[in-house]
């Protein structure tokens, strides 16, 4: 079934007008909707290109979105997706898929111009492998560390330069936004939300990985709060639920029955973001959209760094999820859990200040801020009209 399918989305692709593959997307997984869905909606409406989207998961939103300037296309997992990758003839590639061509997803044997948006605020070269972004020839960025960083590695290689745009981080301009008007329906203003009236929400949502800390502490660390008089919200990254279920549901189940606990299984979900008063987060880059967008406290376990690039320290580079600690919250070693309310309590306590500090903080490590999706569509437009002119000059001097 899938490889008909498969077959079918391949031949109904080939058979498109070169104009519908001017721009073309491409979606592992229907989490990365939301990474797109602002800009082909500025491409389709005010700057009226055509974009075809084409994704591996059968359930993505995108298969659901409708503009006459846009086509999805379901294109499952397999030898299809392989075919499509090595022979697309399009002008432009857009993904969030990291290690283009260092795996079985390799570059087309067309020139194709592959741009890269990075979907956390995260560093490139630690929890990344050290060739992840080698292979793609635009990168949007979401602040300056991630262009010092991409720089740095072409240095060290003598890679030719990428084109990096300043794009900034529209989930965190979303984020702000509707924590804007959570706070405001909820009749809540910053600094009210400690234990002196209510009970402190507490969301735990980690990185994936055998270091993270569903694996490593989960349970100890949710029977501590719990015990603390906190509601916890545990909110496990996808991949976790995908790659040690066992953890995931052992903890679950032992927890359920307290009317303190909540678990909630859809990553893209932002209300708990909203509604808790402070996150617990390990080396997730989470804890910089939630730090700078809600301006909340993180408190940080003390876990083992993710790591898959054992030589990340020659960039000479600290990692911003390392970098950004002690200035977004507190740290708590893994032999002083018990210790953990005690710090989120007095997190709480500082708020007013707190929240300035992260304005600041925001302006400097984010590009954009504001108006990140409109200017990366007319970013996206411009290399496609350019690779179009590209073409159309081969094609010419070909003739």
């Amino acid at each position: 079934m899938s490889f008909l399918a498969g077959w079918k989305a391949w031949k109904r692709f080939r058979k498109l007008p070169r104009e519908w593959r001017k721009l073309v997307f491409y979606s592992e997984t229907g989490q990365d909707w939301h990474h797109f869905s602002g800009l082909i909606a500025e491409l389709n409406s005010r700057l009226q290109h055509k974009v075809c989207y084409v994704t591996s998961d059968q359930n993505d939103p995108g298969l659901n979105y409708q503009h006459p300037n846009y086509q999805g296309i379901w294109l499952p997992e397999g030898f299809f997706l392989t075919v499509f990758f090595q022979m697309s003839q399009s002008d432009v590639f857009v993904l969030t898929m990291m290690d283009l061509n260092n795996l079985q997803l390799k570059r087309s044997v067309h020139p194709v111009h592959y741009v890269y948006l990075f979907h956390s605020m995260g560093s490139t070269h630690m929890v990344d492998h050290a060739n992840s972004f080698d292979h793609y020839d635009s990168l949007f960025c979401t602040g300056p560390h991630q262009v010092k960083e991409i720089r740095r590695r072409e240095e060290l290689q003598g890679l030719p330069a990428k084109h990096l745009f300043d794009y900034g981080h529209p989930r965190l301009e979303q984020i702000l936004h509707e924590g804007r008007e959570f706070r405001l329906d909820a009749g809540m203003h910053a600094g009210n939300c400690t234990a002196e009236n209510r009970q402190p929400i507490v969301l735990i949502a980690p990185t994936w990985g055998d270091t993270s800390i569903f694996n490593v502490c989960g349970e100890e660390l949710i029977e501590t709060l719990l015990g603390a008089n906190f509601q916890v919200i545990m909110r496990p990254h996808y991949q976790s639920n995908r790659l040690t279920p066992d953890v995931i549901e052992s903890t679950r189940k032992r927890f359920e029955a307290n009317p303190d606990f909540e678990y909630i299984a859809q990553m893209g979900e932002t209300q708990s973001l909203f509604r808790s008063d402070v996150l617990i987060s390990d080396w997730s880059a989470m804890a910089l959209e939630y730090s700078l967008g809600l301006e909340k406290p993180v408190l940080f376990i003390d876990v083992p760094r993710r790591i898959r690039n054992p030589d990340w320290q020659e960039w000479g580079i600290e990692p911003m999820e390392s970098a950004i600690r002690s200035q977004v919250g507190e740290i708590v070693a893994l032999d002083e859990l018990e210790r953990a309310p005690e710090k989120i309590l007095h997190l709480l306590s500082c708020r007013a200040d707190f929240t300035n500090r992260m304005r600041a903080l925001r302006e400097q490590m984010v590009f954009r801020m504001g108006h990140s999706v409109a200017d990366g569509a007319n970013e996206l437009a411009r290399i496609a009209e350019r690779q179009c002119e590209l073409r159309q000059s081969r094609g010419t001097r070909h003739a």
